[in-house]
């Protein structure tokens, strides 16, 4: 079968409903048509490792409410090839979708284990990926969090508060090691000691296996670890095979311009498939977070309908650790200078990130409602130092 839009999505994550969405409010009568690789309607992603676990979200809430749109969503189909020439792609069924202007949306899949993905071992994504880890995570149920970073640490924390027994891999020395000044680290990791979790760092998973009732874990140090299961968030990478087998442009994602259009003036890219370049940063980079999803996709919908001008907005992110939280803009590299401002040492404060007398980046450690003065900050040429730095943005009551 084939279809046909004026606007085709590849990808049915939250950038394609922004860009859908977008797309409605600049074009009122044109055909838009979602092609998804996952069976559900497009969601929020974030409430997977966070509110969902507390509570403070259902299943059923997390639903975008794209068919308001007005787009034909097509659910399950994963596209496998493109025809720029043509403008069609092909999903693996062997129907066909011809269109006028395509944004592609395929976001970025799990790096893995070298295990199977099976019932236990769960490579941490999408929203059935949360129901399977969700079945074994009762209380006293013993599960491994393979992954110190942004998803290892959101998930760890979670399994934790509903009352498992957690033990958190990872190959560093601390969690988030690269991100947060040493103080804060080493604060962290006693913070989620203190909750119960067990640490092992520095070490890796090699190897593995799964039975009826378990997962046997073998360990880079030749430890091994018995667990009811296993979930990885060892980041990610971006889905540029499509674009790739097109001959678009692509470096870590897909190249785009300051309009979010790839190297094909017919095709855009957004959300943690795009490569963009950031002013405020003077780079190019690739963010894979919500607010970059929401923002990006928004943007390539207005462009792609003759709306839109340059995409300037330098995306946030926030995690939640317990009853920790922070929002965060830019480089957090400890590489770089950490120039810490504490109202309360590492449970409320500012870390900047400074690189040659400007701001790379912003840490707002448990202060909220900051992240446009960061923003700004970062657009700013400085020169800044430690001094200048100090109460520069308010941390609140």
């Amino acid at each position: 079968m084939e279809h046909e839009y004026d606007y085709l999505i590849v990808g049915g994550g939250m950038a394609a409903d922004a860009a859908a969405k977008a797309i409605r409010a600049a074009d009122a009568t044109a055909g838009i048509g979602i092609v998804g690789a996952e069976a559900e309607a497009p969601y929020e992603r974030p409430p997977l490792s966070k509110a969902l676990w507390k509570g403070d979200k259902s299943l059923g809430s997390i639903d975008l409410g794209t068919a308001a749109s007005g787009a034909r969503l097509h659910l399950g189909r994963r596209v496998e090839a493109l025809d720029r020439a043509a403008r069609r792609v092909r999903d693996a069924r062997g129907d066909s979708y011809r269109y006028r202007r395509l944004l592609l949306a395929t976001g970025a899949m799990p790096r893995r284990l070298p295990l199977a993905d099976d019932d236990r071992v769960i490579h941490f994504r999408t929203v059935d990926d949360y129901r399977r880890l969700r079945a074994h995570a009762v209380a006293g149920a013993h599960v491994a969090v393979i992954g110190g970073g942004f998803i290892g640490s959101e998930l760890a924390a979670s399994l934790a508060g509903v009352g498992c027994r957690v033990t958190m891999l990872f190959p560093a020395r601390s969690i988030g090691s690269g991100r947060y000044p040493d103080g804060l680290a080493t604060f962290l990791d006693d913070y989620f000691r203190a909750r119960g979790v067990e640490l092992l760092a520095g070490v890796k998973v090699v190897e593995g296996r799964t039975d009826d009732t378990g997962v046997e874990l073998v360990l880079s140090d030749g430890r091994s670890l018995r667990v009811a299961a296993a979930v990885a968030g060892l980041g990610v990478t971006p889905n540029t095979a499509l674009a790739a087998q097109a001959g678009l442009a692509v470096d870590d994602g897909v190249v785009v311009d300051a309009q979010l259009r790839s190297s094909d003036p017919n095709i855009w890219a957004a959300g943690d498939l795009a490569n963009f370049f950031s002013p405020s940063l003077g780079r190019r980079l690739r963010v894979e977070h919500e607010n970059a999803a929401v923002e990006m996709g928004g943007h390539a919908g207005r462009a792609m309908a003759g709306a839109g001008g340059e995409f300037t907005t330098l995306p946030y992110f926030y995690s939640d650790l317990f009853d920790l939280g922070y929002e965060a803009v830019g480089l957090l590299d400890a590489r770089l200078q950490p120039v810490e401002d504490w109202s309360e040492p590492h449970r409320k404060g500012v870390v900047y990130y400074l690189d040659g007398g400007r701001v790379r980046g912003v840490l707002l450690w448990n202060v909220w409602g900051q992240v446009e003065a960061a923003r700004t900050l970062i657009a700013q040429e400085g020169p800044f130092d430690a001094a200048s730095l100090r109460g520069r943005i308010a941390h609140g009551d």
